[in-house]
């Protein structure tokens, strides 16, 4: 795969406004990723595989779960944190939402919920990539509307039984433990569930042409029984989950800023090598105006990261933000990835180049974690006062 050297997009400048440890963090992991990750990965997208082999090295730098405190996590700022993800997407989409499961949707909520018992059981091990968690929340009929879930839990004597079915489960059939969202007496609660439990089955989902070194599973439960140590004592109803996927979706917004600029960087170096007519394509205006877009359309998001990094950081960074940027961020990498495949014209259809992989993993992240409409309708919400959900 053509990769070359790679220049991260700075045009304003946005470097001075982190701090020495978040500049220090992102440059690793984009040695991490020039060095481990781009080698292979178009290899791994073209035989709908995932690099496996970087698991522990992720844990040896401290990708998983690097925002969260103890338990062997470096506890980094919330930039710090999404330029990891920045770093990660840059990569691939796969490499990034494996992380982000592992750090934001599995992590996060034992770290949160979980009794003193279960940190100390998972944390650790997850944190150096021994132990692999998949987040079963999303259900075959059950999407952008998750309360609505079958996924049900009997208490019994002993523990608990679980029943049901969740579907686009990320690390499903290759996690040793998965955190189930189901209702108990109507109220959702999460439950570890070890996946080696009985009646508990994991399968891939095949023929993706979206995030295909991205290992994606049908999870099904029947009667699967749990002890009373498998519940998430700490938190109850829809709360859980919705409070995950905000700590993931700010890693979204910042990841996709990554592949956007991976995309820009590819179309800016190919279009100055390609000559058609008497010049090189970038001195024709067309392409230029695309270019000049990418690059306004990626310093905005850059812009509005920051911003919603340092919110986070102070601690007020409200859900409706997130799904402002998840929103404009996804569209944004999107379009830049769509034009980018464009500047390289027939190549850019072909593995030898980026754009296409990106293009296509995109698709997935503007419709997982709250389609494009469904960040539209919360932030419609926000502002007037007026759910539109029905």
């Amino acid at each position: 795969m053509a990769t070359g050297s790679y220049r991260g997009l700075d045009y304003y400048g946005i470097d001075g406004l982190y701090t020495e440890e978040e500049r220090a963090v992102r440059d690793s992991v984009r040695d991490f990723v020039s060095d481990r990750v781009m080698p292979t990965i178009g290899k791994h997208f073209t035989a709908g595989t995932f690099p496996h082999e970087l698991v522990p090295v992720f844990g040896e730098l401290g990708l998983l779960g690097p925002s969260l405190t103890g338990y062997g996590c470096p506890g980094v700022s919330p930039v710090a944190y999404g330029l990891i993800c920045q770093e990660l997407e840059r990569g691939d989409s796969g490499i990034r939402s494996f992380c982000s499961v592992q750090s934001s949707l599995v992590m996060f909520p034992i770290w949160s919920y979980g009794s003193d018992a279960q940190k100390e059981k998972y944390l650790p091990a997850m944190a150096k990539g021994q132990l692999v968690g998949c987040f079963g929340l999303t259900e075959p009929d059950f999407g952008s509307n998750p309360s609505g879930m079958l996924t049900t839990a009997r208490k019994t004597a002993g523990g608990y039984v679980l029943n049901g079915t969740k579907r686009w489960i990320t690390s499903g059939s290759t996690a040793q433990v998965a955190l189930v969202w189901a209702k108990l007496d109507g109220v959702v609660r999460g439950f570890l569930v070890p996946t080696t439990t009985k009646g508990f089955t994991a399968r891939d989902i095949h023929g993706k042409w979206s995030l295909r070194a991205s290992v994606t599973s049908e999870l099904v439960l029947e009667d699967v029984e749990v002890g009373d140590d498998a519940i998430l004592p700490g938190v109850s109803g829809m709360r859980g989950p919705l409070s995950c996927l905000s700590q993931a979706r700010f890693g979204i917004c910042f990841g996709v800023v990554g592949a956007a600029m991976a995309c820009y960087d590819e179309a800016l170096s190919y279009a100055k090598d390609r000559v058609q007519f008497s010049r090189p394509i970038a001195g024709y205006q067309l392409v230029q105006q695309k270019l000049v877009d990418m690059v306004s359309g990626i310093t905005q998001a850059q812009l509005l990261c920051l911003q919603m990094g340092r919110l986070k950081e102070a601690g007020t960074l409200r859900p409706a933000q997130v799904s402002l940027a998840k929103r404009n961020n996804v569209s944004m990498a999107r379009d830049i990835a769509r034009d980018a495949r464009d500047i390289l014209g027939a190549n850019g259809v072909t593995d030898e180049y980026q754009c296409g992989r990106h293009m296509l993993n995109l698709e997935s992240v503007y419709t997982y974690e709250g389609t494009h409409d469904i960040h539209t309708l919360v932030v419609g919400q926000d502002v007037t006062g007026i759910a539109a959900f029905e």
